[in-house]
């Protein structure tokens, strides 16, 4: 038992494409090369430049016997592909043996969403007393107000925002840079805590300064905020008011794109504003509001 000393190269090729000219998110990279890393495993000596379609639907059966959901065994799917399509344009394969696969089909679920006052409720409990409690109360005004990505927000640098026209740069999936507008009051909470309670957040720690690459939201060690001190804040608060639902940064995203579908707005901008590369993709929040309408229609109308 062993791994095949090309197929290991290989991996570590395929990984530095999809990260420098792919532009994939470590998430994505990180998940697409344990994909390729467990086909590799399971592959034992056997070459992975020596395979075919037959092979390949060995593994997939294979990997059947471990109850994957079908959005996981849709992603391993995707990894082949890409792995065997880097492989193809390297001419390392004479054919790409993944291309025939074919995704499980997936069941249609609607995201889930607040409404405008599950959201102030949650805003509202947010304690913004001491200095980490004003960035959070923050950061939950911006997710509320753009639509970003938690991973998006905690990116921003000084030199993305331009307050002075409502506007922030974000860098989204791929590094695809687009503009979010913001609120004046998500701007006037982001302005105070800037000029106030990101200085006070270090605990015994230099403060970062506040040049262009500098990050705007940062620990208490002065350091970056990571995506998982904002979830532990929205459990925290969620369980403190017993709101009924399972709230995540990107439910916030979710609300924001429901509401404004709702309010009239036009699907191509809120596509732009959430940095959606296709419109199919945004036009579920249409789905959304639908459903919000038909339970209204039941809940109100007397002959409903």
């Amino acid at each position: 038992m062993g791994l095949n000393e090309n197929s290991k190269q290989d991996l570590e090729d395929f990984k530095s494409y999809i990260i420098a000219e792919k532009n994939f998110s470590e998430h994505t990279a990180k998940a697409y090369c344990s994909d390729i890393l467990s086909f590799i495993v399971w592959m034992d000596e056997q070459s992975c430049e020596d395979v075919n379609f037959s092979k390949i639907r060995e593994y997939m059966h294979f990997i059947q016997r471990f109850n994957y959901k079908k959005t996981t065994i849709s992603r391993k799917i995707a990894s082949l592909r890409t792995f065997y399509k880097y492989l193809y344009r390297e001419r390392k394969v004479d054919s790409n043996p993944a291309m025939s696969l074919t995704n499980p089909k997936r069941s249609k679920s609607l995201p889930k969403f607040l409404t405008p006052d599950e959201v102030e409720q949650i805003l509202n409990n947010t304690k913004i007393e001491t200095p980490s409690g004003y960035r959070n109360r923050t950061i939950l005004e911006l997710l509320w107000a753009t639509g970003m990505r938690i991973s998006e927000l905690a990116g921003l640098n000084f030199g993305d925002l331009n307050l002075e026209e409502n506007e922030i740069r974000v860098f989204g999936k791929g590094s695809k840079e687009r503009i979010v507008l913001i609120t004046d009051r998500a701007k006037n909470y982001l302005e105070r805590y800037i000029e106030s309670a990101r200085t006070l957040i270090p605990k015994g720690f230099p403060t970062p300064p506040m040049n262009e690459d500098s990050p705007v939201f940062i620990n208490n060690t002065g350091y970056r905020l990571q995506t998982k001190t904002v979830r532990k804040v929205i459990n925290e608060i969620v369980e403190k008011i017993n709101l009924p639902k399972h709230v995540t940064p990107h439910v916030f995203r979710h609300s924001f794109a429901t509401h404004l579908i709702e309010n009239g707005a036009d699907l191509r901008i809120v596509q732009e504003l959430l940095g959606h590369a296709s419109i199919s993709n945004t036009q579920i929040y249409t789905h959304v509001s639908t459903r919000h309408l038909k339970e209204v229609y039941n809940q109100t109308h007397p002959r409903a």
